[in-house]
């Protein structure tokens, strides 16, 4: 099944949005942190996206010398892990995490809507002012407020692992502007081994957006097959929050 454009919005404000105000969060010092998946400061949470679609499997487990890793298995399926954060007001900071999987997704690729399913995601959301987009954007948050009864995040940055386009790639949501993905691994060259990744937050969204970011306010991950209808298997682990001169 196709992420439709009412997952899509599903994804975007139950996930992301940390508290339903009247007024924007002013926003709190950045402060470096790991989102280890036991920490209870971290609170992730497991978050459907649709009764129409079967959940992926969160686990936390032990895994050879890593002490907490989240294991994510996608039948046929997808949902999200998330942890919600206080809006930073330093958006030029880095994100840190390890991924793994043992075999990429046959018949995948996110450039095609009805094929867009990933081993890996880590997803981070983005504070902005909704005033500047174009007319038909505002619409769409509209809509999404009054199907959600909740605001949702100006900007998504979505990193992937894929097999169709290399890395460094920008591919931009069939369905919303406010949705990137980018490349951030490809290719069977490193399956079943850890990868670490190091992102600045700061410069991906200027690729993405062309314009500096607003506050962060999530992160997430997600392993997804609902749109191939296969099996896959991602483990995440270190996910931690760097602030840039700190």
């Amino acid at each position: 099944m196709t992420k439709s454009p009412r997952v899509l919005v599903t994804l975007m404000s139950t996930v992301f949005v940390t508290a339903i105000a009247a007024t924007p969060d002013p926003g709190s010092p950045c402060r470096s942190r790991d989102l280890a998946f036991d920490d209870k400061s971290a609170a992730w949470t497991h978050v459907p996206l649709s009764k129409l679609k079967r959940d992926t499997k969160y686990d936390v487990v032990h895994e050879g010398d890593r002490s907490v890793v989240l294991r994510a298995t996608a039948d046929r399926s997808a949902s999200l892990f998330v942890a919600r954060l206080k809006p930073s007001l330093r958006p030029s900071m880095t994100l840190n995490w390890e991924w793994k999987t043992d075999a990429l997704i046959a018949g995948a690729d996110n450039r095609d809507k009805d094929r867009e399913d990933a081993p890996l995601r880590v997803l981070v959301a983005f504070d902005g002012d909704i005033a500047s987009l174009p007319e038909a954007e505002r619409k769409r948050f509209s809509r999404a407020k009054n199907l959600t009864g909740r605001e949702i995040p100006y900007a998504v940055l979505m990193y992937i692992w894929t097999d169709q386009v290399p890395v460094g790639t920008l591919i931009p949501s069939a369905h919303t502007s406010r949705v990137k993905m980018l490349a951030v691994s490809s290719g069977s060259g490193d399956l079943g081994r850890w990868q670490s990744v190091r992102r600045n937050l700061a410069d991906d969204y200027k690729k993405a957006y062309g314009a500096d970011p607003g506050q962060v306010s999530g992160v997430a991950v997600m392993t997804d097959t609902d749109n191939t209808g296969t099996m896959a298997v991602g483990s995440y682990s270190n996910i931690r929050i760097d602030c840039e001169g700190r």
